[in-house]
């Protein structure tokens, strides 16, 4: 086995990697971008090693940095995570040359099957399922076109050096090919140097099934059965399980042995994935293989019991398949839910900015790689954490992954969090009717999520009279309040575009709060309270750092508190969308006249680069036409046009680099 091995990636896995190299008695080096000199994954080294600036092109891409801080650490061999460097044949051959090993499969597997058309050909050559597509070399406009009719619409553009999404598109009819191919040719050239791409038949509603296997580069291939990851955003995973639900009788035997004989058909070595497409009936066809661990792979340890990096570190330590098929056994069920910084509402778009509260189920397995403090940054994936949850059946672990999501909290940015307990919730994924439409398809009751305003609202009010009162005043303390007097305090409150006036009366016992709208509160001169004004009645129960207790009528209620940008984030337990509330403080002085943005104006969504502009100072537009493309995090992201209108100004210029909320297009009314 290894003394000293160098980990090089960041973040969660590199955080899980060492976990596993300490245990086994495993020196572990860090390498990490100027911006992460202090992160998670550096401290929980043995030494680290800065190899460049924040871009990762300037440090977790860089081969002969990584290889250099390998070789002055004395570390014998590298693991690479995921992402990054993982699947890089030259990186691979680099440590080699070095003496160093690469704690993977060779560089000759990791080329013949990096290309999805390549990797096809070799899968149809060992007897694996392949679906109907082509993957010629012949790349020009007229021969991608002619092969799409040739298969089908719909089809599958897929770049062949591609994953994770990028450079992927739906074309449903022929005219819409060129545009698509244009777009994902950038995108796939920005993310993997290579716009070379393969047309696939599309399955309208496919289920996405992988199976896990182990190879010893000898021949030797085992698998520790399957997942199923049907459920993504812009075609990436954000919850997976193990095993497979309701897989037709037969296939799951079938699914293993092509998993199998696709790592067989390489010579594979250490951890590897071979992803399918399930047609929900007999058919299952070979999709591509990862040649690396996957970010899913924590449910497949829930089910089987081994440690999959353990595993890697023995296998290319040369010591062969720890465990034969027959001694790989399976028990009970697993979810892994991908907690991301983005926001939901606006098509999933990646949230930037610093994690100012992070409070992270306990009840649960959870990797992650940042920490309260920590900045979400454009130039990495924005994951924060992988919830983990196992039990003795798929109800089971479901209701554990249920109750982990409703103990998550983050605020300073947004996060997916609401959204991944509204899945859990559905009614069609507790049966397991999953596709990799299901997004689509449920639309409607999964961003359909109401959170409890009023009760928010109540909890920041009392929140923020409480923080007021100071050392001497009875809001402070928990064991009741002890002032005789009645104190009145009056605050404002902005939710979402709406701001509200608070007024709240405390004796002794219980508080009085007098709700009303801005514009009600500005005129006092009203003979009667307008509809929307209300009064509630409740007692303050007790406050710690971050929860406060508090009556409302009848109700016993409890909310979680967290600073949240320029006010607060507010979780009210047992709220059943999940979703917090944001408020923030507003002067009393300006609550008649509410800030607006300006009208019809668009703004960047996130950082990043001004792609390609399609209108002009002039044009008319429709609702949802697509007027500016935007390149983040090395995907494009178009800003549509929100509602019927004429282009006022262009203020985004192809090529430039823009901060989020920079104004890039204004409209106006025909």
């Amino acid at each position: 086995m290894f003394t000293r091995i160098l980990i090089a990636n960041r973040g969660e896995i590199a955080v899980r990697v060492a976990r596993t190299a300490k245990r086994l008695g495993i020196g572990v080096v860090a390498v990490h971008s100027d911006v992460d000199r202090d992160a998670p994954h550096v401290r929980v080294a043995d030494e680290a090693v800065e190899i460049g600036g924040a871009a990762a092109a300037d440090s977790y891409l860089r081969i002969d940095r990584i290889v250099e801080a390998a070789k002055a650490s004395g570390a014998e061999a590298v693991h690479p995570g995921y992402g990054f460097l993982s699947e890089n044949a030259d990186f691979c051959e680099a440590l080699e040359a070095a003496g160093i090993t690469f704690i993977g499969p060779t560089a000759d597997t990791i080329r013949r099957l990096g290309s999805k058309s390549a990797a096809k050909n070799l899968m149809i050559e060992a007897g694996v399922p392949v679906l109907p597509g082509y993957q010629g070399e012949d790349q020009s406009p007229g021969t991608l076109m002619s092969e799409a009719e040739r298969i089908g619409y719909p089809v599958l553009l897929k770049a062949v050096a591609g994953g994770g999404g990028k450079g992927m598109r739906l074309v449903g009819e022929p005219g819409e090919l060129e545009g698509a191919l244009g777009s994902a040719k950038r995108e796939a050239l920005a993310a993997f140097g290579d716009d070379r791409f393969l047309v696939e038949k599309y399955l309208e509603r496919p289920r996405h099934v992988e199976v896990q296997i182990f190879g010893d580069g000898h021949g030797n291939v085992v698998h520790v059965f399957e997942r199923d990851c049907s459920v993504q955003r812009r075609h990436q995973k954000i919850i997976e399980e193990a095993p497979a639900p309701h897989l037709a009788s037969g296939l799951r035997e079938e699914l293993l042995a092509a998993g199998v004989r696709a790592g067989a058909a390489v010579d594979y070595r250490g951890a590897g994935t071979v992803e399918f497409l399930y047609d929900g009936a007999t058919g299952v066809y070979f999709m591509e293989m990862n040649t690396r661990l996957q970010v899913e792979h924590p449910v497949s340890e829930a089910i089987s019991g081994l440690d999959f990096v353990e595993w890697q570190l023995r296998i290319a330590a040369g010591e062969g398949l720890p465990l034969e098929q027959t001694a790989i056994t399976e028990s009970g069920h697993a979810f892994e839910s991908r907690l991301y910084a983005e926001d939901t509402s606006r098509d999933f778009t990646p949230s930037i900015g610093t994690i100012s509260h992070l409070a992270l189920p306990k009840l649960a397995r959870v990797d992650s790689g940042v920490e309260a403090g920590q900045a979400v940054t454009p130039h990495y994936d924005p994951m924060i954490a992988k919830i983990v949850t196992s039990g003795r059946d798929r109800h089971d672990a479901l209701q554990r992954m249920r109750q982990a999501l409703n103990d998550t909290r983050v605020a300073g940015l947004e996060t997916n969090a609401a959204f991944l307990l509204a899945l859990c919730k559905e009614a069609a994924f507790e049966a397991g009717e999953v596709s990799t439409r299901f997004i689509e398809e449920h639309r409607a009751t999964l961003f359909d999520r109401e959170p409890a305003r009023r009760e928010a609202l109540v909890a920041g009010a009392l929140w923020q009279a409480t923080s007021r009162a100071g050392d001497d005043g009875p809001w402070t303390s928990l064991a009741g309040w002890r002032l005789n007097d009645r104190r009145v305090t009056t605050l404002a409150l902005r939710e979402d575009a709406t701001t509200t006036v608070l007024t709240l009366r405390c004796t002794a016992d219980d508080f009085e709060l007098l709700v009303e709208p801005a514009a009600a509160a500005a005129d006092r001169r009203q003979t009667a309270k307008p509809a929307a004004t209300f009064q509630l009645d409740g007692r303050l129960i007790g406050r710690s750092a971050s929860v406060l207790d508090y009556t409302l009528g009848d109700s016993a209620l409890r909310a979680h508190v967290a600073p949240h940008r320029d006010g607060l984030r507010v979780w009210i337990d047992g709220d059943a969308a999940g979703t917090p509330v944001d408020l923030s403080f507003v002067e009393l002085a300006t609550t008649a006249g509410q800030h607006k943005s300006a009208e019809g104006s668009l703004d960047a969504p996130m950082p990043g680069v001004v792609v390609e502009v399609l209108v002009a100072a002039g044009d008319r537009v429709s609702a949802g036409d697509t007027l500016l493309v935007l390149e983040a995090m090395k995907m494009e992201h178009q800003v549509h046009a929100p509602a019927d209108g004429v282009v006022k100004r262009v203020l985004g210029r192809a090529g430039a680099q823009v901060s989020e909320g920079d104004r890039l297009i204004e409209l106006g009314e025909e």
